[in-house]
């Protein structure tokens, strides 16, 4: 596999083509934005945990039944992955009120929810990726019924699975943001990543945090957070 011409960079990632059409490869940055892109910094050795996070956490999830883009890692930067057509929504499941869910619901950081809920995002910086239901994403054309459903039937698989399994590490999942995209025969299959940018992670016992929130609230020892979380996971 020979890698080509950059396709795109992001907030926390480069993609690359390759000789070969159905595969990317994703190079993972230590940049770190939140606030919409307001803050902007750099979390040292992000992108390797991330990087080896994700890949560790699909191939869990694929014996699992939930098919991703994940093909081979290739170093601790970078991941091969199949390409795909990212569905135009950020899928976040909820256990415990945090952030955007605490402030808009007025319910106090913490407090555990009687069941997990799903809300939709619109990915779009220029409007600031606002919340969507699904009338809206139908109307819109973003995804078909039938698309929604396979999403929500993986979101909470993923959900069931990682709950039980960081619980193991002692580490809680507060709530997480999931994208999905599509191969080239329609095909759904789970994309992106999943990392301490992406979920919320609390000590078990001390729900002390060990995410992004540290670096997006300015509570310090945020590179100690995601070493955390890659030592207890992965042995490391």
């Amino acid at each position: 596999m020979v890698k080509a011409e950059q396709m795109y960079e992001g907030k926390a990632k480069k993609v690359f083509a390759t000789d070969d059409p159905n595969i990317c490869i994703v190079s993972y940055k230590d940049d770190a934005t939140a606030l919409d892109g307001l803050k902007k910094g750099t979390i040292t050795g992000k992108g390797v945990i991330n990087n080896r996070l994700t890949n560790h956490l699909m191939k869990l999830l694929e014996k699992e039944g939930v098919p991703t883009h994940f093909v081979e890692e290739l170093n601790d930067r970078e991941t091969a992955v199949k390409r795909v057509t990212i569905v135009p929504l950020e899928v976040i499941i909820r256990n415990v009120a945090a952030g955007s869910f605490s402030k808009r619901f007025g319910v106090e950081e913490g407090v555990v929810l009687k069941t997990p809920s799903l809300e939709f995002s619109y990915k779009n910086d220029d409007l600031h990726d606002p919340m969507i239901n699904e009338y809206h994403i139908y109307a819109l054309g973003l995804a078909t019924k039938e698309e929604i459903a396979t999403i929500t039937n993986y979101a909470f698989k993923v959900n069931d699975f990682l709950k039980e399994y960081l619980l193991g590490f002692g580490i809680e999942l507060i709530d997480f943001k999931l994208e999905f995209g599509k191969l080239p025969d329609g095909t759904i299959v789970l994309a992106d990543e999943i990392s301490p940018d992406t979920c919320r992670f609390w000590d078990a016992k001390t729900h002390e945090k060990l995410d992004k929130d540290r670096f997006r609230r300015d509570m310090g020892g945020v590179e100690d957070a995601y070493n955390e979380i890659m030592r207890r996971i992965l042995g490391e």
